[in-house]
């Protein structure tokens, strides 16, 4: 037996799971190859009878009951070689792959329940094709078992309450919830974790089988299939069910504690981890064992633990249990929401810490330590999953409420994120965001100022924040269209001031397609530079082409509200392309600004080359070209021989908080 605690269950596991974990798709290997080796002779073929006289008029209600109460061995017409039926025993048979006969007998007795009660074998029908479903139910009728008929995806959990089935026959492709999100929602219900799921359709394609088998399908049919195939899959499957649950059930269960077995868990979580969209693994440890054993000794302390398991069976309000070890259960519980972990996790707790053990004739009460994972994190395999319960087990034994939830990991970088997220909500609360503005500069000389405002953002630590990482922390609390106007509002308040100063100012500021698509925000900047008496031509709005390409549909609203009040656009991280190039015709822009890599690459002439015709197609749109992150006097003047119409980087100035620049001077 494994160890306690530290990675003896996790290395027991993974020595365990190639034998458990996948076990469905090696049963179908097997459930093949059973198959195969069954020789079936073929049967006397039947003389055709002659027809003469007059044949008799059948009604159409005639030709409905037959179709739907089909007459004893009727399905023989389509497998006239199908081997006479040996119908499975009911008591308890050592090898499962012995009950795997090749066909059901028409005549043959319903199949019996482990136990002797005889009931026929039940099988839901999933099929939205009511042809198909008829054709199914009735071979499965005409072989003696009970067939029910679901057609719409959103009864189908109803009806397997209803009818406990023993076999769910589903197609793969159906209107609403196909086949692979119904089979996870059965593995997920704890009753139906075990119930066999085939798969029959007319899909050809080789990757939806094995996405179907990955999924927690038993077996896999492709429409048309003879009915004897079907009658093979549903009854070979049946009785490999049956022969788990039923007549063996007793060796999956613990005969004192009644709690599972450790490979039968296995086998759920196999079943219901991957894809989980909730619940959680819980692992349960009796701490002070070692204190308990030197008190009582053994046999008094392993008849506690045996007490202990049947009380956690009770108090885990019917989820999966098994003991791991000699002091550690594992408690797998599927349909809780997140919200529900904790209290469930404190019910564990509290249900054997509270509860009274006799030990002799003393009466001992024990303290539970519980860890637990949420299967919604999205875990890869049953033994991730257990590794981060008993990552969080370990927790658990320092806390001193003795439970203790696992996390995921976070990277050093997005720690920095969630720390510049909540730095960011402490600034837009306060009114802390800053602006930095950085000159752009015509090659050829001039008198017009105009200034590109850059976002920025000092933390706790007093290090500054480019715009970049401020609106990537934005896009994580859902504050964008926030910041955006907030800049917004801060270079309105810019061209404000200037004007009060009879200074004449351009003004370009980036800001992202969802705030322009937002409901209102043409009508709220159109008031702000009202409010403020701001003329609207003072305005460029800078769009990133990569978002530009996606939302041109909107911007072209926010463009034709904002025409009667001059505000321009711009286009930033143009790069010449057939995409780009349609869009300069579609928007009504004024300026674009190239892609930081025609500045970055000019040696190389290629690029040099394609920024060239960039700069030619945008002049001959009527377009003014912008040159940005200059940051040597090569970069400038190569810019400046190609035909830009503007620069801006470093080499000009740096971005600053004050708009100080001398335009006059700056003839390059």
């Amino acid at each position: 037996m494994p160890a306690s605690g530290g990675n003896g269950w996790t290395a027991w596991l993974r020595r365990q799971a190639p034998r458990s974990f996948g076990c469905c798709r090696r049963e179908c290997g097997r459930s093949t190859r059973a198959r195969g080796r069954l020789r079936s002779p073929r049967s006397a073929r039947l003389p055709t009878p002659r027809l003469s006289g007059k044949v008799p008029a059948v009604s159409d209600a005639d030709n409905r009951q037959r179709a739907e109460f089909p007459p004893t061995g009727f399905w023989r017409r389509w497998c006239e070689d199908a081997a006479a039926a040996v119908m499975p025993r009911a008591d308890p048979v050592a090898d499962p792959e012995a009950l795997a006969p090749a066909a059901l007998q028409s005549d043959a007795p319903s199949p019996a329940q482990p136990g002797g009660e005889a009931t026929p074998w039940r099988v839901l029908i999933v099929e939205d094709d009511p042809s198909q479903a008829l054709f199914a139910e009735s071979v499965l009728h005409g072989a003696g078992m009970q067939a029910q008929v679901v057609s719409v995806t959103s009864e189908v959990m109803d009806a397997m309450e209803r009818l406990r089935p023993d076999l769910v026959l589903m197609d793969l492709h159906m209107p609403g919830l196909d086949g692979a999100e119904l089979t996870g929602m059965i593995r997920a219900h704890a009753d139906f974790a075990l119930t066999p799921v085939v798969f029959l359709t007319g899909d050809e394609d080789p990757e939806r089988r094995f996405e179907a088998l990955d999924l927690g399908a038993d077996d896999f049919l492709r429409k048309p299939v003879r009915p004897k195939h079907l009658i093979s899959a549903v009854q070979n499957r049946i009785v490999r069910a049956r022969a788990l649950q039923g007549p063996a059930a007793a060796a999956h269960r613990h005969p004192a504690t009644g709690l599972h077995t450790r490979p039968q868990m296995l086998q759920l979580l196999s079943s219901t981890v991957p894809g989980a969209s909730d619940g959680a693994a819980f692992f349960v440890e009796i701490a002070g064992s070692a204190a308990l054993r030197d008190r009582f000794g053994y046999a008094a302390l392993e008849t506690l633990l045996t007490d202990a398991g049947r009380r956690l069976g009770e108090v885990a309000d019917g989820h999966p249990a098994a003991r791991l070890n000699d002091n550690t259960f594992l408690v797998l519980a599927t349909g809780l929401a997140a919200d529900a972990l904790p209290p469930f996790a404190r019910q564990l707790r509290d249900g054997l810490g509270e509860h009274a053990f006799a030990v002799g004739a003393e009466r001992v009460r024990l303290r539970a330590v519980v860890g637990y994972a949420d299967l919604a994190l999205g875990f890869e395999d049953p033994g991730a999953a257990l590794s981060a319960a008993e990552e969080a087990l370990r927790a658990a034994r320092g806390h001193a409420h003795g439970v203790a939830a696992w996390e995921r990991p976070v990277s050093v970088e997005d720690r920095a994120q969630t720390e510049l997220a909540r730095t960011l909500r402490e600034s837009l609360a306060s009114g802390g965001l800053m602006a930095a503005f950085q000159p752009i500069v015509a090659v050829a000389g001039g008198n017009d100022a105009q200034y590109q405002v850059l976002l920025r953002l000092r933390d706790t630590r007093g290090e500054l924040h480019a715009a970049g990482q401020v609106l990537a922390a934005a896009g994580r609390i859902g504050a964008t269209l926030e910041v955006d106007r907030r800049v917004m509002e801060i270079a309105i308040g810019a061209l404000r001031r200037q004007r009060a100063e009879n200074r004449v100012l351009r003004l370009f500021v980036t800001q992202s397609p969802s705030t322009l698509s937002h409901d209102g925000h043409a009508q709220w900047l159109l008031q702000a530079l009202a409010e403020a008496g701001v003329d609207g031509a003072s305005l460029v709005v800078d769009v990133r082409q990569e978002d530009a390409l996606v939302h041109a549909l909107s911007l072209q609203d926010f463009c034709s509200e904002m025409v009667s009040a001059g505000v321009q656009l711009c286009l930033s991280q143009y790069h010449f392309g057939p995409e780009a190039n349609a869009l300069l015709g579609q928007l009504p822009l004024g300026y674009v600004r190239l892609a930081a890599r025609y500045s970055s690459q000019l040696h190389e002439p290629a690029v040099r080359d394609e920024m060239r015709s960039a700069i030619d197609f945008a002049h001959r749109l009527g377009l003014q070209v912008i040159g940005q992150q200059v940051e040597d006097a090569q970069s400038a003047a190569t810019l400046w021989m190609t035909g830009v119409d503007f620069i801006q980087g470093n080499l000009v100035q740096r971005p600053a908080g004050e708009l100080e620049f001398d335009f006059q001077s700056s003839v390059l």
